[in-house]
Formats: C-alpha cells, sequence, structure tokens
C-alpha cells in the first residue's frame, strides 16, 4: 500500500462485520423474470422503510453438523457457501413464510400447507422443526450471486453473501409484519425505474446488485452465470463527496480507485468534484490541478500533476496545455521550488505550457522529442532527454522514466517505485480508451507497453484524463483484453467486408460505439488494420483490406 506518512488523515480501524445472508428469490415472467422485494419497518435499526431482498444475520446453528445433516447440497459447496445457504433459508422462512425444503424421499418442494403448520417466531428452534417433520433443506438449489462488505464508514457493518434461488412453486410469501411488509414481486428495471422516480427507496447494495441482474434476460439465465467457484463480483463499496453530498461508489466505477487512494480506512472526506481553481491534494506531497480545458478528447480536462515539498523541491508532470491562468496556478503552488517539469507527450494539452511554466518558476523541460510522424501541433523538443529506466530523483521522491511508446511515438509514464504509483500520460485513462492515431500512433507498440507497465505491478494509476484507478495491474488486463476484443472484431470485418475502407469497416468494427464518434474510431481502427497487417493476418487491397488466410500468409 501506499507508505502511512503519505496519507492525509489519521487512520481508525473500520467497524467490525458481521456475517449474513440475504436470499433473491426469483421467478419467470412474461417480461423475463421478477425477483421478491419487501419493504422494511420504518422503525428498523438497518435500512428503515427501504424495499430489500429478505436476509439476515449468520446464526451460529446455520453451520452446525446438525444443519449440515439435514441439508442436500452440491459436491462443490463449500462447508462456508452451504452455511450461508442455511442461513439464507431459515431468513425466508421466518420473514415470508417461504422454505426452500423437500419432504425426505420426495422431489420437488414441501407443500405450502405443511409450512403453514411451522412456528416462525423469534427465538424458535428452526432446525429442530426442519428435523420433526422428516424436511431436507435445499441447500443445492440456492446459488451464490454477490458477496457484500457494508462501507467501512458505517457503524453498523455486515459481510453478506447475496444468494439467488428459484421461488418454491405453490408457495406465496406472507411477511412477518413485524420486519418486513408488503412483499412484491418486480423485475430489476421496473425497481430501477421506480427509485429513480422517487417512489421505491432502495439502498446501495439493493440498487447495485439490481442493475447488475438487469443483464440477464431469464432466472435461467442468471442462475447460469454463478457457480460454486465465488460470487460473480465482490463489492465493498466507498464514499466520497460530491455537490457537497455522500455520495458511493463501487469498484468497477471510475472515482471508486481515488476514494482508496485517499482514504483507505474509508472515511468519508475527500471531494470528487472537477475544479480548476484550486489544486486537489491527493496525498502528502502529492496534488492534482486540472486544467480549464474540458471536452470530448480531454474529459473533465488534462490533469497536471506536483509532486513535492517547500524543502525538497517540487516536480511537475504534464502542465497542459498553453492556458496561462493554469500554468500561473502551478506556479503559485511551486514557488521558487520548482526542479523538473515532465511531460509524458507531445500532444497540444500536454507540453505546450512547459515553456510558459519554465518562464515563471525556472526549472529544466524532460520529456521524449517528437517523432518526425508527429503532427506539426504536437512539436516538441525538451531542454533533457529521458532515456527508458531512468531514475529522477528531488528529495525523497524518486521516479522512473518508462518508455511506453504506442499513443504517440515519444509517450513515456513515470512510476513512483516508493508507493507503487504509475503517472500514466494518456497511455491509460480513466473512464474511456486512449485513441491510436498512425502513423505517430502504433497499436502493436501500445499493446507491448501495456504489457511493460503491467509488470511494475503499480497499485493506482493516476492518468492525465480522469480520476485515479485502483487495482492498477486489473484496469491495465482489462484494458488489453478490450483492445484485443476491438481487434478481433476488426478482423471479423475485414472478412466480412473484403476490399472495403475505413468508412464501411468502421460500422462493423465499432458497432457499439455511438455513430457520432466514429469518425474518432477510424483513427484507432486504422491502427488495428496496420497491427493486423504487421502479424500477416490482413492485407491492403486496393483501397480497403483484405483477411489473409493461413494457406496466404505461409
Amino acid at each position: 500500500m501506499v507508505r502511512p506518512a503519505r496519507l492525509l488523515h489519521a487512520q481508525r480501524e473500520p467497524a467490525a462485520t458481521r456475517p449474513a445472508a440475504t436470499i433473491l428469490l426469483l421467478r419467470d415472467s412474461p417480461d423475463g423474470y421478477e425477483v421478491l422485494m419487501t419493504r422494511r419497518s420504518l422503525k428498523a435499526s438497518f435500512a428503515p422503510g427501504a424495499f430489500v431482498f429478505p436476509g439476515g444475520a449468520v446464526d451460529t446453528a446455520d453451520g452446525s453438523p446438525q444443519a449440515m445433516a439435514l441439508s442436500r447440497s452440491r459436491p462443490t459447496q463449500t462447508p462456508e457457501h452451504r452455511r450461508f445457504a442455511v442461513a439464507a433459508i431459515r431468513e425466508a422462512f421466518e420473514e415470508l413464510g417461504i422454505l426452500l425444503a423437500s419432504a425426505s424421499g420426495r422431489a420437488g418442494y414441501v407443500d405450502a400447507s405443511l409450512v403453514g403448520t411451522m412456528d416462525r417466531s423469534s427465538g424458535t428452534d428452526f432446525l429442530a422443526q426442519v428435523a420433526a417433520r422428516h424436511l431436507t433443506l435445499a441447500v443445492d438449489d440456492v446459488w451464490w450471486l454477490a458477496h457484500w462488505v457494508t462501507d467501512r464508514d458505517l457503524p453498523k457493518r455486515f459481510d453478506a453473501r447475496f444468494l439467488v434461488a428459484r421461488m418454491p412453486p405453490g408457495q406465496e410469501p406472507a411477511p412477518d409484519n413485524s420486519e418486513q411488509f408488503e412483499p412484491v414481486w418486480i423485475s430489476p428495471k421496473e425497481a430501477l425505474r421506480r427509485h429513480e422516480a422517487g417512489r421505491f427507496d432502495m439502498i446501495f447494495p439493493t440498487i447495485r446488485t439490481l442493475r447488475r441482474m438487469a443483464q440477464w434476460p431469464t432466472v435461467g439465465d442468471l442462475l447460469a452465470a454463478c457457480s460454486d467457484d465465488g460470487p460473480a463480483w465482490i463489492s465493498c463499496p466507498r464514499a466520497a463527496y460530491v455537490n457537497g453530498a455522500i455520495q458511493r461508489f463501487s469498484e468497477d466505477e471510475a472515482p471508486f480507485g481515488e476514494v482508496e487512494l485517499t482514504s483507505p480506512d474509508g472515511q468519508v472526506v475527500h471531494h470528487l468534484d472537477w475544479q480548476s481553481e484550486q489544486p486537489v491534494k491527493l496525498l502528502q506531497g502529492l496534488w492534482r490541478l486540472t486544467a480549464p480545458n474540458p471536452g470530448r478528447m480531454t474529459g473533465p480536462g488534462t490533469n497536471t500533476y506536483i509532486l513535492g515539498d517547500a524543502d525538497a523541491g517540487f516536480i511537475v508532470i504534464d502542465p497542459g496545455p498553453p492556458i496561462p491562468k493554469h500554468v500561473e496556478r502551478i506556479a503559485a503552488l511551486v514557488g521558487k521550488r520548482l526542479k523538473l517539469i515532465l511531460c509524458t507527450h507531445s500532444h497540444p494539452d500536454h507540453s505546450p505550457a512547459a515553456p510558459m511554466l519554465q518562464a515563471l518558476a525556472p526549472a529544466p523541460v524532460l520529456g521524449v522529442p517528437s517523432a518526425p510522424t508527429a503532427e506539426e501541433h504536437s512539436f516538441f523538443r525538451p531542454d533533457e532527454v529521458l532515456t527508458d529506466g531512468q531514475i529522477l530523483q528531488v528529495g525523497g521522491t524518486s521516479l522512473q522514466v518508462v518508455a511506453a511508446p504506442g499513443h504517440a511515438a515519444n509517450h513515456v509514464c513515470f512510476f513512483l517505485a516508493e508507493d507503487r504509483l504509475l503517472f500514466s500520460g494518456d497511455h491509460v485513462l480513466n473512464g474511456s480508451t486512449t485513441i491510436v492515431n498512425p502513423p505517430d500512433g502504433h497499436m502493436g507498440d501500445y499493446l507491448r507497453s501495456l504489457d511493460r507497465l503491467a509488470q511494475l505491478n503499480p497499485l493506482f494509476i493516476l492518468p492525465a484524463h480522469g480520476h485515479v484507478l485502483g487495482s492498477a495491474p486489473d484496469a491495465i488486463a482489462r484494458l488489453k483484453a478490450h483492445r484485443l476484443k476491438r481487434e478481433r472484431k476488426v478482423l471479423e470485418a475485414v472478412r466480412a467486408r473484403p476490399d472495403c475502407g475505413l468508412d464501411q469497416l468502421v460500422t462493423l468494427a465499432y458497432d457499439d460505439t455511438p455513430t457520432a464518434a466514429h469518425g474518432i474510431a477510424k483513427r484507432s481502427l486504422l491502427a488495428h488494420l496496420e497491427k493486423l497487417t504487421d502479424d500477416g493476418l490482413a492485407a491492403a487491397s486496393g483501397a480497403g483490406w483484405r483477411a489473409v488466410s493461413a494457406d496466404t500468409a505461409t
């Protein structure tokens, strides 16, 4: 992790978690499928008045030898999985009178009439009732969908497994009317629609679970996506301020990594609003100042990073576009202690401010000169040329130079090894993929550079556009997988439309991209085609391209 001395806030231990099980009972419907939800009591200590899935804390008896003896399970279900499944079955019975169990020696679920003879009141021995009626709990019909851990900033926390099962036929929900009220069958999309309209209150894990569930059209599809190897996703949300209000984020959302970096223990202290007037402090001795150049290609603007302190001096990474106000704000922060000005590459939103900053705060400009393939507006000549592997030292800050051509021929990244922070320039962005624009951009180089960055094993990526990225190795792996998936689509497009040019191929290869973005997409499409040509899988043919078969290639 980042060195503790770099953290902005004193860390504190989050509240302990209590194991809990939640069960999502599902049934098919003409519109896909529905999930059973209930409204919690307004007096409940947790999520009062919210619509939730049935569930509660795991009891010691749920994992007992008796519980295992009264259950049937899949060979691949672990003891932990079975314990949580028993808890989920018990909670569905106690809260809604629904029992996932069968009579010994009989197929199918028990009749609703038998369930009605059982005592659901608090403190009753559930397993004793199951044994007395010679029932077997259908643990093998329960699947593990998600693993949610309550946010670190909250005083009451659960370590909850979200489990899924088909609703037993012939049974109907009967809420206990003490903790659970108003059972409703609803599709994930309809629940989300009502929530957006302010008519269906839900808490964060419920909302995010429904959003993910909406991708599966039927109960069978959802169950097929589950396995005994682990949940489909794991999440412990984090919170920060947006427009003055607390907003929560899960791991797949763009701001999550930045909140993790600035507040590892989960305290709600960081503000995520994009602004250019003041630098945002990310760590001790690390600021981000975003240039006021938002746009389609720059997102919220170009991030300038400032490292160091007044005693040792400062390093500026990517001073940005030639906007005087932005340069003045950088100069105000570093004063007369600027030691190095670093540019990741020569594009006009990254390097042109370097000489302007140098005039206000004299320091050498370091980078790699623009290649002959660069466009005229990307001309760049540093005072000192960086070399791959070079170490730049200012005070206690040591930056390793990492050559990373691909987005631009002269692109470099910087790695702060002590804290495993990667300053990625435009090679890795948060919220979008970068453009690889030939001839200065090269897709083969781009992918090889991704592999090189992965070998550094960074924890966080600080991109030139967008919030800080966490789980850096996973982010790099996803980006490479996306590029290779796009490459396959490009090759399929060439096979489907041989001898066609970029205008025709982009509609196939980028059919998941808005038409308005196809003009930009054609530049990366060309880069993919050039790589396929280099790999011997495609060849120029007239005004277009043609796939090369294995026989032809040899």
